[in-house]
């Protein structure tokens, strides 16, 4: 059976992001964490589908001369899009009411761009959720943004807390990937990097 060798290649999360962390623990993950600021400013030309996967290489890139022998980094980036515009993280309250309120009773985009690089080789992709959102009233906005306060996420929402268990009326596609890590792709694609057999 095909699985990591994760004591002959080392993973590195290049992520502060909390709910990484997280999943990539619960799928059973061992990793250490490594990060570098970069500017996220991106090319308003770009089509927006391309938007994260190029963030994340840049990421990526970013701690290409940190790597080490046998060391994998999985760098990645979100992004909510509507209407072919990108929704980033709110910057205060009015915007991450502006957002909610945008997609109140409408189907958005998440996309998620994954880069796993190595000082040999890299490779990269997107994975891409539909999710449906019910009818939000502005109390219910008000309610999440003062209760929440999800001013750190991408689209003003985190899909683990009350807006998802209470206001989501259908995911099409990867549930994780919506929290920021796609981690059966992100399994798939660290099998087929480190092209391990082992019975």
């Amino acid at each position: 059976m095909k699985i990591l060798n994760t004591q002959r290649n080392k993973i590195v999360l290049g992520s502060k992001s909390p709910r990484r962390s997280q999943l990539l623990k619960e799928a059973g993950f061992e990793f250490s964490i490594r990060t570098q600021d970069i500017d996220e400013h991106f090319d308003a030309e770009m089509p927006v589908l391309q938007v994260a996967e190029d963030l994340a290489i840049r990421k990526g890139q970013a701690l290409k001369e940190t790597l080490q022998q046998n060391e994998v980094i999985i760098t990645a980036d979100s992004v909510v899009i509507l209407d072919g515009m990108i929704y980033n993280k709110p910057n205060d309250y009015k915007e991450g009411f502006d957002m909610l309120k945008s997609l109140s009773n409408r189907t958005h985009t998440v996309a998620t761009g994954i880069s796993i690089l190595s000082s040999e080789k890299s490779v990269s992709f997107t994975t891409i959720t539909y999710v449906t959102f019910d009818i939000l009233s502005d109390d219910e906005i008000d309610y999440y943004l003062n209760k929440f306060k999800p001013y750190d996420k991408a689209g003003g929402y985190g899909i683990q807390d009350w807006i998802g268990m209470c206001k989501v009326v259908n995911i099409e596609g990867s549930y994780t990937n919506v929290m920021g890590l796609p981690v059966r792709d992100v399994y798939n694609a660290l099998r087929q990097f480190f092209l391990i057999n082992m019975a």
